[in-house]
C-alpha cells in the first residue's frame, strides 16, 4: 500500500504578516497532483490542519476544497486533529464525511478503533491518535498524573490490544501529533510542555508498522518506521534551512517500509543575513538573497538611521529586522529577550525566585510552579477549544 504522509498545514496562518493562503492553496493543488501522479493508495494528515481553534472563513473554505478534491480522486484520506486545531470543531460531520472516504479522527476515545483499508495483500489498520492534552484526557485513559508519555502510552496500549485481535498479517499505521524524543524543533511550534517535559520516547510506538507524526515542522526520520513529514510551508525563519516535503511511503505485504521524500512548492526562499548595515548593502555574496524573504540581524555598535528602508532598497522582501551589537554576556545592556532565549517558563520562574530570595526553590516549590504552569496551559486549551 502506497501512503502519502503530510501534516501541519496550519491553514490560515501568516508568515511575519505576509498572508500564506495563496501558497497554501498551491500546496493543496500540489498534494492532489502528487496523489494522482504517484498512484497513492491513502493520504495521512497528522494534525494541525488549521492554525487556530477558530480559523478564518477563507481557511475553512480551502480545507473544504481540499476534502472535495481528495474525495473526487477516490483515494481514502485519514486525518487527525493537532494541538492547534479544535478537535470538536474539526470533527463535526466526521461520520458523514467518512462516507466520502475522508476519515477524521479527533476523539481520544476512538484511539483503538482503526480505519480499515485493503490492498491486494490484505487489510491495513489506520489508528488516529489526535493530539492528547494530558490534563484533559487523563480520565479517559485512567492515568494518575497527566503527562504526554503516560497518555500516549495508554493510547498505544489500546492500539496494540485491538491489533492483537485482528487476523494475522494485518498491517498497521498510526497517526500521532506529539513531540517525540530525537525530533528537532523550530521556533514556530506551540509549546506543549507538561510537568517540565514535552517529549515522549520513540519506544512508545513499538509494535506497529509505520508511525506518521505531526507537530514538528522539520521533515525528519526518527527510525525507519517513525517519521515526521514536517510542515509543507515555512512559518518562521528558524525553518530557513528546512527542505519542505512529504513522505511517499510504500508499506510492503510483510509490513516492511520504504520511504521517499517529495518536495513541496516553495513560494519564496528564506534567508537569514547578519552584519553591519553597510556590509549587508555592499556584500556581493548576498545578491542571491535579493528576492528572498529576509531576516536581517544588524551588528552595528550604534543603531543606524532608517535601517529598514535602506535594507528594503536592496532586499525588498525584508520581513524581520533584529539588532545584535555584539555585547559580552556580562554587559548590562544585553537584551532581556536574549538572556531568556531557550529557557522554559519554569526555568525563568525559578531564576526569578532565586533573584528575589537569594536561593532557588526547593523540590516542593518547583512542583508547585510546575503544577501552576500546567494548570494555566490546560485552562487556555479549554478556553480556546470552547470558543
Amino acid at each position: 500500500m502506497r501512503l502519502l504522509h503530510t501534516s501541519d498545514w496550519h491553514l490560515g496562518r501568516s508568515f511575519h504578516r505576509v498572508g500564506m493562503l495563496g501558497a497554501q492553496r498551491d500546496f493543496v493543488g500540489h498534494l492532489v497532483a502528487t496523489v494522482r501522479e504517484h498512484a497513492v493508495d491513502a493520504v495521512v494528515v497528522a494534525g494541525d490542519v488549521y492554525d487556530r481553534a477558530v480559523p478564518p472563513l477563507a481557511a475553512v473554505e480551502l480545507f473544504d476544497d481540499a476534502l472535495h478534491r481528495l474525495a473526487a480522486l477516490g483515494v481514502p484520506t485519514v486525518m487527525i486533529s493537532g494541538n492547534h486545531d479544535s478537535a470538536r470543531r474539526l470533527g463535526v460531520g466526521a461520520g458523514l464525511i467518512g462516507r466520502a472516504g475522508v476519515h477524521l479522527r479527533t476523539d481520544p476515545a476512538g484511539c483503538g478503533e482503526p480505519v480499515l483499508l485493503d490492498d491486494a495483500h490484505g487489510p491495513v489498520a489506520f489508528y488516529g491518535l489526535p493530539y492528547l492534552e494530558p490534563a484533559l484526557v487523563k480520565a479517559e485513559f485512567g492515568v494518575d498524573r497527566p503527562g504526554h508519555e503516560a497518555v500516549l502510552g495508554a493510547a498505544m496500549d489500546r492500539v496494540r490490544a485491538d491489533l492483537a485481535g485482528r487476523p494475522p498479517g494485518t498491517r498497521s499505521v498510526v497517526l500521532a501529533h506529539a513531540f517525540v524524543t530525537g525530533g528537532e524543533p523550530s521556533d514556530s511550534e506551540r509549546d506543549i510542555t507538561v510537568g517540565g517535559v514535552a517529549a515522549v520516547p520513540v519506544g512508545v510506538f513499538d509494535g506497529v508498522d509505520y508511525v506518521a507524526l505531526g507537530h514538528l515542522h522539520g521533515c525528519q526520520t526518527l527510525t525507519d518506521r517513525v517519521r515526521y513529514s514536517g510542515s509543507p510551508l515555512p512559518y518562521s525563519f528558524s525553518e530557513a534551512a528546512h527542505r519542505k516535503s512529504m513522505w511517499l511511503v510504500d508499506l510492503g505485504a510483510d509490513g516492511s517500509v520504504t520511504a521517499e521524500r517529495l518536495d513541496c512548492p516553495v513560494p519564496r526562499p528564506l534567508a537569514r543575513i547578519r552584519g553591519t548595515l553597510e556590509e549587508l548593502l555592499a556584500d556581493p555574496e548576498l545578491a542571491r538573497h535579493e528576492e528572498a524573504w529576509v531576516e536581517a540581524t544588524l551588528t552595528d555598535p550604534v543603531r543606524p538611521a532608517d535601517p529598514m528602508a535602506r535594507l528594503a532598497a536592496r532586499f525588498p522582501h525584508t520581513l524581520s529586522l533584529l539588532f545584535d551589537p555584539g555585547r559580552t554576556e556580562d554587559d548590562p545592556a544585553l537584551s532581556y529577550a536574549r538572556r531568556l532565549a531557550g529557557r522554559s517558563d519554569q526555568e525563568i520562574a525559578e531564576d526569578f525566585v532565586a533573584h528575589v530570595r537569594g536561593t532557588g526553590p526547593d523540590g516542593a516549590e518547583r512542583a508547585v510552579l510546575r503544577d501552576a504552569f500546567d494548570a494555566v496551559r490546560a485552562e487556555e486549551t479549554v478556553r480556546e477549544v470552547a470558543r
